[in-house]
């Protein structure tokens, strides 16, 4: 397994207790759909690393107390407290057709209302305050915000994201 067939589902933040318990962060929208996991991959210094669970149970906050199988002490866990917790591409729920994870967008081409067509989709910038397509435009990267209003639909059967920038948004990549 490597991280092209996975997703970030979290990361561990730290330990709970003295008998291995972790506390996990999820980093997606509905929580509850991944509580009967039996196990997910660790990043370990590059490798993903299978880990199986004794138990995966929900907390507040997106925060999840989790429990490997045969690790049992604070010292067998403190290790891992950093590490990205990924599961595989195939774990993801199913969406309805007018839904997409920003992972299908690589490689959709993007075409504005105004501008017409933009180019690819190379990259997604999961960041704090907001979420950000990386496009290829005229040998440039054009970071645009995905956000309603801007992005004014997908089309994944044509693997095409149609969107309505802001006045200058462009420019101010265009400029030297």
């Amino acid at each position: 397994m490597n991280k092209e067939q996975c997703f970030q589902l979290g990361y561990v933040t730290k330990v709970h207790g003295l008998r291995g318990e972790v506390v996990i962060v999820l980093d997606v929208d509905y929580p509850e759909e991944y509580e009967d996991l039996e196990h997910l991959f660790l990043d370990q210094k590059g490798r993903m690393v299978p880990f199986f669970l004794e138990h995966f149970v929900l907390q507040p906050g997106n925060k999840v107390l989790a429990k490997f199988e045969e690790l049992d002490s604070l010292e067998q866990v403190e290790g891992l407290v950093g590490s990205e917790v990924y599961l595989p591409l195939t774990a993801l729920p199913e969406l309805n057709e007018d839904q997409y994870y920003y992972h299908e967008l690589i490689g959709f081409e993007v075409e504005d209302e105004s501008k017409g067509l933009l180019g690819p989709v190379e990259v997604i910038y999961d960041m704090e305050t907001q979420d950000l397509l990386g496009v290829k435009h005229q040998g440039k990267e054009v970071l645009i915000p995905i956000q309603d209003g801007i992005i004014t639909k997908v089309d994944k059967a044509a693997k095409k994201v149609y969107c309505q920038l802001p006045d200058g948004l462009l420019d101010i990549y265009l400029e030297d």
